[in-house]
């Protein structure tokens, strides 16, 4: 295998774009096809391909959307629009993903390299989105703002569309690429977006030894680097001899759907487990964001009556709910719980 060789890879897994790359002995035009491939399944009288990992892009699906949901509600945390972006484009990708790998656009049609373009051009959106979301941690530039929102979403858009158009040229054979001329989409798809998620793992393990108490954080990032570092080791080495042992049922890009989601999900883990949020500001989403203590009293009657309250010098108001009867007149005190900053590095 030569540096920016797709030959190797594509013998031992099934991508969907390896009918686009490579040649065979067969013709130098039908691209390269691997050794071992999942066995498909028919429904329906429909044919389906990969079901394993069909089946694992349809849980990613509805994972994701519980995670939006989640990340949604926490309306006062830091980085939420951001983060959401990342699980918009990966919820995007799985969509294109069970599109190919089911075989709704099957090998040998037209739309077929603009669907393996987009895919590719996706994945690499995602990377650089998880890795400029890796900044915000450190406060280079205010969260939620518009610099944030959109320098994230217009990177993301351009650098989808630079990967989608050099996957497509190489494709399609336009301006000097070619199928059996594919260094610059080895290097995009492997070098640059590896060391995006490379540098994005370690400005988070900076940020929790820097900035944080506790080490629980540094958990879910070795999980997350032990699920994606699995998968693509034993898709691109043993997914060929997985394939042969399990008679066709599974191959390697089961292993690496499944390991993907849940690296994408340690992802979440983590950002949940460092990001807390603001109850001052919370919108009715928990319950208990204050600390209600009564003296014994009663309640005024008008709840927008002001007295003075024993022992304090100054007037508060009282916002009650209904006709309450104690024998000394007090107030009823609310007293906002201690908050912290969303990294934990101070309280307020």
């Amino acid at each position: 295998m030569g540096f920016g060789d797709f030959q190797t890879i594509c013998t031992r897994v099934s991508l969907p774009f390896c009918p686009l790359v490579g040649s065979s002995k067969i013709s130098p035009e039908s691209g390269t096809q691997p050794v071992c491939y999942s066995r498909t399944i028919e429904l329906a009288n429909t044919v389906i391909f990969q079901g394993a990992a069909s089946f694992v892009h349809i849980a990613a699906l509805i994972m994701t959307v519980i995670m939006i949901i989640h990340v949604r509600s926490k309306f006062t945390a830091v980085g939420r629009k951001e983060i959401t972006t990342f699980f918009y484009i990966f919820f995007i990708l799985t969509i294109f993903s069970l599109v190919l790998d089911a075989g709704v656009v099957p090998p040998g049609s037209n739309a077929l390299p603009w669907f393996a373009a987009a895919q590719i051009g996706l994945a690499s959106a995602l990377c650089l989105s998880l890795f400029i979301n890796g900044f915000l941690g450190f406060q280079v530039y205010e969260d939620g703002t518009t610099l944030s929102v959109w320098l994230l979403r217009l990177s993301s858009f351009a650098w989808f569309g630079i990967t989608g158009l050099i996957a497509l040229l190489t494709f399609q054979s336009w301006a000097g690429l070619s199928p059996t001329k594919t260094t610059g989409l080895f290097v995009v798809m492997y070098l640059f977006n590896g060391g995006f998620l490379l540098v994005y793992v370690v400005m988070q393990i900076l940020l929790v030894l820097g900035t944080l108490q506790d080490r629980w954080p540094l958990g879910d990032i070795l999980f997350g680097v032990f699920f994606f570092v699995t998968g693509q080791v034993v898709m691109y080495t043993v997914g060929e001899t997985l394939c042969q042992q399990a008679q066709h049922y599974l191959d390697g890009l089961f292993i690496a759907s499944l390991t993907n989601l849940l690296a994408v999900m340690m992802v979440y883990k983590y950002w949940d487990s460092i990001t807390t949020e603001d109850l001052e500001f919370s919108v009715g989403t928990k319950v208990g964001n204050w600390d209600v203590k009564e003296n014994p009293g009663i309640l005024l009657d008008d709840p927008y009556e002001t007295v003075p309250t024993k022992g304090v010098g100054r007037e508060n108001a009282v916002y009650g709910q209904g006709r309450h009867s104690a024998s000394s007149t007090t107030l009823l005190q609310l007293q906002p719980t201690k908050r912290q900053s969303v990294h934990g590095a101070m309280d307020y």
